[in-house]
Parts: structure tokens; C-alpha cells; sequence
């Protein structure tokens, strides 16, 4: 497949986009970037309720919730049946709550300006707030990942440059590392799978900074390395910029190598970052595992691992135009020496929940698992044993949510 760079502004004006999918997969979305200079201010806690809680039971996990808030699931998208449309549920904002439901501070960006992915993480040693902040470009972000104290004041932000740092993933790891999304548009021929020759479309990009430096360590280009016709979602090949992967999480296996999911492949990828090599593809249409048969993911989201040879991934199971069956959370055993899978287990929302966009899963310290999900605008907790302990329902969707006992100042 031939491609070339285009020349992009990662800085550009927020745009209505339509129903199709790259919206559909869109997770959280967003205005303008800030210059990394300019002073990003807390606003004061808000203090209302921030959500219903419909379940709470003894032996959840302590904690507050960490999640950004705005964007809803409420209304149907004509002509799709029961899938839920992204719709505007005012501005975005990077919400900590109580497990009572109490919003107990909360970071609304200026005018104009939009954030997502919020959560704490640690870096150089000491907790901090990260999120995403920047504008919206067809189904995803370009802007910059952003490190800031218990009291929302920037210690700094991280910019990969070109198209920005997308809204999908800003991982930092215990080196000094982030692991960033991107987004970059590229002209390329489509003719292999029906489109012009001289059609656009969207690569992504699996960027690794140093953090403290700015500097870029390593890239992976999914064009250049999984063929087009690989993707499960046609687009709009004669007309809108073709987004053929999306890739929407980035994390490390147990020996350092790139997870990456790529939602429009419906597959997850283990990747030496030092050559690009795919080490092992799960699911998708060239698998190099062999799943067992009661594994079944697509359009899933935030794959990593949760030991030394677990995969947890959120399945999805919908694309926005069809369902394949309840969204859950899948824990799978990956063996790449025997190059099989297996799956441990499948953790499904009792109310049979699906949510074609978004959604995560966080392993807790007492062994439970807190599940966003996504686009249905619901947070919960399970127990190992699959038993619901905790469930709570949002004003409005979110991209992905967590929880930490950190002290809230």
C-alpha cells in the first residue's frame, strides 16, 4: 500500500461530524489545545451529586472515582436500530467522586477547550492527575497529554508534535515514559479494497516519549504494518478520510513490548518496539493465536495485561451498526510459545449491556474489577466471582473511568 504524510493542523476548530463510525468510536471529544505555557486553573469543587448509585454493596473496594463527564447515550441513531448516538452533554469535564455518588472536585478547561481520559497515575514517584486535552479531527483528538497535582495545576504536558497527541491513550510507566495515541492523515490507495487511488485516510500511531526530555523513543505506524484489508469497517471510502484501524489503547506486556488495540481490526497486537515486529495478533482476520472457541471480542477497547500471562480487554461486541451480543469485560491466557489463548473469563453487565464506543475495565486491590461502560453511562464494580457489587448511572457517557484511594486535598 502506497501512503504520504499530509500536512495537518493538530490545532484546528471543533466540527459536527455525522453518525458514521469513526464518531461512533470517538471516545471522549474536544475543542482547542491550550499552548503548553499557558496556565490551566482548577475550578473549585462543584460538591453536588455527580451520579445515581443504584447498587452498593459490603466488601467494595475503597476509593474515589475518577472519570470525565459528557457524553451521553440517551438518544437512538436513526436507522440503527437500539445503538446509541454520542450526543453533546455539555462540556466535558474531569470529574473525582465519592462512592456516594458526591462530586468531590472537579476540572472544567476554559472555553472552547475540551479534556478526556482523565485518571491519576504516577510520575517521578509521586501521584499525579493526567488527562487529555485538545480538538476534535474526525472521530478522534489531536492536542496533548496533560500531567498536573492533586489541585488540577499543570506540572507539564506532553506533545508528540505532527497531529498531536490523540484522545485515546496517555499511559505513563514507571521509567518516565508515556505511551500516546496519534492520528496522523495520509494519502494512500484504496483501490485493493474498492476506494480511489488517491483517497485519504487515517493511520495511527503508537508514539513512546521520554516524558521528562519531550523527547520521542520509539513509533509504530499501524499502515505500515497491518494491510488494509485487515479492517472490519468499510467507511466511506469515495468521500470521508477512511479510518480503517483506531487504535484506542496502548499498554506494555510483561516483557516490555507495545499491547495495542485497534478497534477497526477488532484485533490486539504484542509489538517489539525496537523493531515493529508483531510478536502475536489476537482475533482479527490473520490471527497468529489460536483462540479457543469460546473467545469471541470485536471493536474492543484498553487491552493489557493483568499478570504475567493474562490479557483483559473490554469486548465491545458492536461496531454502531450491528451487535454481536452483550459488551463485556474478557480476561484471556495467552501462551505465545504454544501460540494459543484460552479463555479464564467473561464478565457481562447482568442487564446484558452493549455499548458500541468506549468503555475500560481496572483490576482493584482487594482482586475486584471496576468497569466503565463506555457509551452506556454506567460504572461498576465486580468481584472475582462475577457477583455486582457496586453500580452507578451517569448523566452522560464516559470514555473510561477508575478508582483510587488517593486523598483528595
Amino acid at each position: 500500500m502506497l501512503v504520504s504524510r499530509v500536512r495537518q493542523s493538530s490545532r484546528g476548530a471543533l466540527r459536527r461530524l455525522p453518525v458514521p463510525l469513526a464518531v461512533c468510536a470517538l471516545a471522549a471529544v474536544v475543542a482547542a489545545v491550550p499552548a503548553a505555557a499557558d496556565p490551566v486553573l482548577p475550578s473549585l469543587p462543584f460538591g453536588g451529586p455527580a451520579y445515581t448509585v443504584k447498587v452498593q454493596q459490603p466488601g467494595i473496594a475503597d476509593g474515589y472515582i475518577y472519570y470525565t463527564s459528557g457524553v451521553s447515550a440517551a438518544a437512538l441513531v436513526p436507522g440503527l436500530g437500539t445503538i446509541a448516538q454520542a450526543l453533546p452533554g455539555g462540556q466535558p469535564a474531569n470529574v473525582i467522586a465519592d462512592r456516594s455518588g458526591r462530586e468531590i472536585k472537579r476540572f472544567t478547561p476554559p472555553a472552547g477547550q475540551d479534556v478526556s481520559n482523565f485518571r491519576s497515575q504516577i510520575y517521578q514517584g509521586r501521584k499525579v492527575l493526567t488527562w487529555w486535552q485538545g480538538s476534535t479531527v474526525a472521530g478522534h483528538g489531536s492536542g496533548v497529554g496533560v500531567i498536573a497535582d492533586e489541585n488540577f495545576n499543570v506540572i507539564t504536558t506532553v506533545d508528540p508534535g505532527g497531529a498531536g497527541a490523540d484522545v485515546h491513550e496517555f499511559r505513563l510507566t514507571p521509567d518516565g515514559r508515556a505511551l500516546l495515541t496519534s492520528y496522523p492523515q495520509v494519502n494512500a490507495d484504496l483501490t485493493a479494497i474498492g476506494g480511489p487511488q488517491d483517497g485519504k485516510m487515517f493511520d495511527t500511531v503508537a508514539v513512546v516519549m521520554d516524558v521528562a526530555t519531550g523527547k520521542e523513543i520509539s513509533h509504530w505506524s499501524a499502515a505500515e504494518h497491518v494491510p488494509l484489508a485487515d479492517s472490519e469497517t468499510p467507511g466511506k471510502l469515495g468521500g470521508d478520510v477512511y479510518d480503517p484501524y483506531h487504535m484506542n489503547s496502548i499498554s506494555l506486556d510483561p516483557s516490555g513490548n507495545l499491547v495495542v488495540s485497534l478497534r477497526n481490526t477488532a484485533a490486539v497486537y504484542d509489538i517489539d518496539p525496537h523493531t515493529g515486529t508483531i510478536l502475536w495478533q489476537l482475533g482479527g482476520k490473520n490471527p497468529t493465536l489460536t483462540a479457543s472457541p469460546d473467545i469471541e471480542f470485536a471493536f474492543q477497547h484498553d487491552a493489557e495485561f493483568s499478570d504475567a500471562s493474562t490479557l483483559r480487554l473490554f469486548n465491545n461486541n458492536s461496531d454502531g451498526l450491528e451487535s454481536r451480543g452483550p459488551s463485556s469485560v474478557e480476561w484471556i491466557h495467552i501462551d505465545p510459545v504454544a501460540k494459543q489463548a484460552t479463555l479464564v473469563r467473561n464478565q457481562q453487565h447482568p442487564e446484558k449491556l452493549t455499548t458500541f464506543a468506549m468503555g475500560n475495565a481496572q483490576a482493584l486491590p482487594n482482586g475486584n474489577t471496576l468497569v466503565s461502560w463506555g457509551m452506556v453511562p454506567r460504572i461498576s464494580e465486580f468481584t472475582p466471582s462475577g457477583d455486582l457489587v457496586y453500580d452507578a448511572s451517569l448523566p452522560f457517557g464516559s470514555y473510561r473511568a477508575y478508582l483510587d484511594t488517593w486523598p483528595v486535598s
